[in-house]
């Protein structure tokens, strides 16, 4: 089973965006086929964030977004596993400064790195500097 860190940006993709990029489109591919995502515990908190914002922005109206989070609810009951971030809010703060993201993205590299995973996003800062860590992306 290929397992893999998954940034929120290609799952929500998935559901929210009209017409997904190709790249989330073939991570999805992967997961249907058996791959394993991995995402920290702020996933969730990222994305429930992401659709309420949509939601309010008159984005999505209120049946999608609950649509949506159902089908987060299934693939997380039978296809994620979900960690809970071990890195101390110090260390967090110093990982994301030495390779400047926000640190909620510095969470999944930082997990990635510590799993020895590869990464899947499509948050361009976040890519780079998963190339800078030597984090090979996922494909």
């Amino acid at each position: 089973m290929t397992r893999f860190v998954l940034d929120a940006s290609v799952s929500l993709a998935w559901y929210f965006d009209n017409v997904p990029a190709p790249y989330a489109l073939a991570v999805w591919d992967h997961v249907r086929l058996g791959a394993w995502p991995v995402v920290p515990s702020l996933w969730i908190f990222e994305s429930a964030n992401t659709l309420l914002v949509a939601e309010r922005r008159k984005l999505l109206d209120r049946p999608a977004a609950e649509l949506i989070v159902q089908k987060f609810e299934e693939l997380m009951a039978g296809r994620f596993d979900i960690v809970q971030s071990p890195i101390t809010m110090r260390d967090l703060f110093e990982f994301s400064r030495s390779y400047q993201l926000a640190a909620y993205d510095a969470v999944y590299l930082d997990l990635a790195i510590r799993l020895s995973l590869p990464l899947a996003t499509l948050d361009l800062s976040l890519s780079a500097a998963a190339r800078r860590a030597g984090v090979p992306l996922f494909s």
